[in-house]
């Protein structure tokens, strides 16, 4: 099925879907957006423009995915391991909820290390991905994911500029690249499930900046100054622990405050970034849906989609289960999370009706762009059946 608002990048078909251990990160400024004094002119304009009128715009920093590396038949791992479906959940709720507390005034590991290099071609012209499937070295990772740094003033400038187009015809020439002059901030959405087969999706608040009224999947954005907290948070630890070597091979600089404007590529380290990536799918859950941590199960990273209403930007998208029934999680949303203003009604869908959804459905015209990547990225792969064989498997 096609649709000219939304197509998927990449698939974990082959596995059902990745958990956070089958996933890595290589962090460098060379994937950072291209610069140019032109763009820099006009991102300006557009931000000083929107500022006027919304003086409470926040221009954080983001995730920019610049392309991806799937690994190679002899590398992969089993479909289905056994006894991954369920998560620590109350361990990782815990941990996040410290790093997203702390945020605002805690000091910041540095770690002046980017990650090993690995060779990979351009997310966008590599197109759509299945993965390879393979019993050889269980461990390794099957998804890099190579990124950089943006922020939100640059994505208003660039993918959401009336001008994204030519941006992209000009990258194209210049670079080589169409994405090279946008942003592409790295989303992430969550297919939630609940404990009766129902699958969540809320309706947008017509107050929000994009897909106003629009059905969604709960979502955002990683932070990066999330993921600066978890390198203190994991040096901390080991210190505690006495696992590690001397301290420098974690984090070079403690005691160090960053700002937002001054967070580098250089400052963090590529486990802990996995980990934010897939714990703020979880943080975008309880805030949006108000169901707790301890409810949710492990995210399995779908794959990526690309909204093309606003230039390509890519959306990273998960599976995720809930212990709670749909009615036990309609509760909870009534009585309203933090970010309970980004939507206005909760509305459940049966999996076989998410099954079926396509453009001839009432229901497709509905769903905004990221939501219709989730919806295909979930008939795609399928993540119940890691489920399903993970609980086969688990000895009684």
């Amino acid at each position: 099925m096609t649709d000219s608002e939304v197509s998927v990048l990449l698939h974990c078909a082959a596995w059902s879907g990745l958990l956070e251990s089958q996933v890595q990160a290589e962090l460098s400024d060379r994937f950072n957006r291209q610069t140019d004094p032109t763009v820099e002119h006009q991102i300006e304009e557009v931000w000083t423009e929107r500022v006027s009128k919304e003086p409470w715009l926040f221009n954080g920093s983001k995730f920019r995915l610049h392309s991806f590396r799937l690994a190679s038949s002899s590398s992969a791992s089993p479909k289905h391991p056994a006894g991954t479906h369920r998560p620590h959940a109350a361990v990782l709720g815990r941990e996040l909820d410290h790093c997203r507390r702390s945020e605002e005034d805690d000091d910041l590991c540095i770690n002046d290390s980017p990650g090993d290099a690995i060779q990979s071609g351009s997310a966008e012209r590599n197109g759509p991905v299945s993965s390879q499937e393979s019993d050889d070295q269980k461990a390794a990772p099957l998804l890099t994911l190579r990124l950089g740094l943006t922020c939100y003033k640059d994505y208003l400038g660039t993918n959401w500029s009336r001008r994204a187009a030519e941006l992209r015809r000009r990258g194209e020439v210049e670079f080589g690249d169409p994405r090279a002059l946008l942003a592409q901030p790295l989303g992430v959405g969550g297919v939630l499930c609940t404990d009766d087969g129902q699958v969540v999706l809320i309706r947008r608040s017509q107050r929000v900046a994009e897909a106003g009224g629009l059905l969604d999947i709960p979502g955002g954005h990683p932070e990066p100054k999330v993921g600066l907290i978890r390198n203190k948070v994991l040096f901390l630890l080991r210190v505690i622990h006495t696992v590690v070597a001397p301290p420098q091979a974690v984090c070079e600089r403690l005691g160090r405050r960053v700002r937002e404007e001054q967070i580098g590529v250089h400052m963090m380290q590529p486990r802990p970034v996995v980990s934010e990536l897939f714990s703020s799918v979880c943080a975008e859950i309880r805030d949006e849906v108000n169901v707790p941590l301890s409810c949710l199960g492990a995210p399995v990273l779908m794959g990526v989609a690309l909204n093309h209403t606003s230039a390509g930007r890519p959306s990273a998208e998960f599976y995720v289960s809930c212990s709670l029934t749909s009615d036990e999680v309609r509760r909870l949303y009534r009585k309203g999370g933090a970010e309970a203003s980004e939507s206005t009604d909760i509305i459940f869908l049966c999996k076989t009706e998410v099954l079926q959804l396509d453009r001839r459905s009432p229901l497709w015209s509905e769903l905004c762009p990221s939501a219709k990547g989730a919806v295909l990225l979930y008939q795609t792969v399928k993540p119940e059946d890691r489920e399903t064989a993970a609980s086969v498997n688990t000895p009684r």
